[in-house]
């Protein structure tokens, strides 16, 4: 039978070998993290120095073209009577554009969402807003949903004998900017997508839950898809006030038998943006200011309040990136375009290695109870490389939970920004739990025992006395 020092010989090896594979892993992950820093910070100082100090930067009133072209819009709403009447609504009277169309995609075994479009119809009188049946009862995919939307949007350009410039993605809940509809117009078809900055709307009552997503997307649409940009990468869609030459899109549907959006995929918008750069098309993240505002153009909604919604949403979008996009995609591309879906598919497994970093510093919580009970038993915790290790990682812990902070303050104000440092906390534990559960949603639907249906979470629109604060 082993004796006590044996015993806590073992552990003690035991933890430090375990403390050297997590601190690798999280450096590794943490240099990638840092090198994007690096790329983004290069590249804003480039533009400083070289372009904004010849030219004035562009403001969304700046873009505004002569003789606008004619934009659709195209809304996919299945089961979402709470809100597309006041989206809608909204909507018609804040886009500051002449020339564009609506159509809403609703279902046949949801007359709910059919009367709230007809009723803001008939309120509003606005002839521009389209309510399109798709044939199957929902729900069925976000995508088969698209994809009868974009028909409609052929059918209506035979009718009137016109063609669209753009199509553009929004969802049931988005509060659309006034001018997002100009910078379309003047971006296209330069660019062959123009996806808008998506900003997260704050919640009172759910500080921690709902507002982890405005970190996220803080520093997503800020830092990480303009160095997607830079770097030469595909740049996804977000799904949401993204805006998509119409030419590429009937491109992309010609070669997929008349249906651009894929109905088995879990997150069409992603791989959009994969399928245009694979015809050659550029894909921007476009961050320009209206007038004298201090954030940039960009879509507002509501996110899951939650830790049940939230997880259904994260564990739906870590699905459809990190492992069926693996399967459907491959690696496409160059070493950027690489490189890119390396760091989304790395998601999944940085998300689980950082809850692995917290059940280590339980255990070395644990280690140093033990070397109090039996200070002669057990020899120094770390080697001097494993120490100077995990003071690297702290270091670049700190440094992630400044550009974290700095962002959502950039974004949000200083109140904002300060939370979002404690609030990482809460954004590691939904997104470990997301991906485990990603990970036993994925083999299922290999085992063939997940249906592929609108995993879609109830949404909310922001009240009518607070639309007026937002631009």
């Amino acid at each position: 039978m082993p004796d006590v020092g044996s015993t806590l010989l073992g552990w003690h090896v035991a933890l430090r070998e375990l403390l050297l594979v997590i601190a690798i892993g999280v450096a590794i992950s943490g240099l990638d993290d840092l090198f994007v820093d690096f790329v983004f910070f290069a590249r804003s100082l480039w533009r400083r120095q070289a372009i904004y100090s010849r030219y004035p930067r562009a403001s969304a009133e700046s873009l505004r073209r002569a003789d606008p072209a004619p934009i659709a819009i195209i809304v996919p709403a299945w089961d979402e009577s709470a809100v597309i009447g006041a989206m809608l609504s909204d909507l018609v009277l804040r886009l500051d554009y002449p020339r564009y169309r609506v159509f809403v995609g609703l279902y046949p075994n949801d007359p709910a969402g059919i009367a709230a479009v007809a009723a803001v119809v008939a309120a509003v009188g606005d002839a521009r807003i389209e309510s399109v049946i798709c044939r199957h009862p929902g729900p069925t995919t976000k995508a088969d949903c698209l994809n009868h939307l974009w028909t409609a949007v052929v059918a209506y350009e035979a009718r009137a004998r016109e063609a669209f410039k753009a199509v553009v993605l929004h969802d049931a809940e988005d509060v659309v900017h006034a001018q997002e509809l100009w910078i379309y117009d003047a971006l296209i078809p330069r660019l062959a997508m123009v996806q808008l900055p998506v900003m997260p709307l704050p919640d009172p009552g759910s500080r921690w839950i709902s507002g982890h997503y405005l970190d996220e997307f803080a520093e997503n649409h800020a830092k990480d898809m303009v160095v997607r940009e830079a770097l030469g990468a595909a740049v996804p869609s977000a799904g949401v006030a993204c805006a998509i030459d119409r030419d590429i899109l009937g491109r992309i549907a010609a070669a997929a038998g008349g249906a651009p959006f894929d109905a088995t995929c879990l997150t069409e918008d992603y791989e959009l943006g994969h399928r245009i750069k694979a015809l050659g098309g550029r894909g921007a993240l476009v961050r320009v200011r209206s007038g004298s505002e201090r954030v940039v153009v960009a879509t507002r909604e509501h996110f899951p309040a939650s830790f049940d919604a939230a997880l259904r949403q994260k564990t739906r979008w870590l699905t459809g990136i990190a492992l069926a996009g693996w399967d459907r995609l491959g690696w496409p591309g160059g070493i950027a375009d690489r490189y890119m879906l390396l760091r989304d598919r790395k998601s999944l497994v940085a998300a689980l290695l950082t809850i692995a970093a917290y059940g280590a510093g339980l255990l070395v919580l644990v280690d140093l109870g033990l070397r109090r009970a039996f200070p002669t038993a057990l020899p120094p915790m770390t080697t001097p490389g494993l120490a100077a290790l995990l003071w690297f990682n702290a270091g670049l812990l700190a440094w992630r939970l400044l550009m974290r902070a700095g962002f959502t303050g950039h974004a949000y104000g200083f109140a904002e920004g300060l939370r979002a440092i404690p609030r990482a906390l809460a954004s590691n534990f939904i997104n470990a739990a997301a991906a485990w559960t990603a990970a036993r949603r994925y083999r299922a639907m290999m085992r063939g025992t997940a249906q592929l249906t609108w995993d879609k979470t109830a949404h909310r629109f922001p009240r009518a006395d607070s639309l007026a604060d937002l631009s």
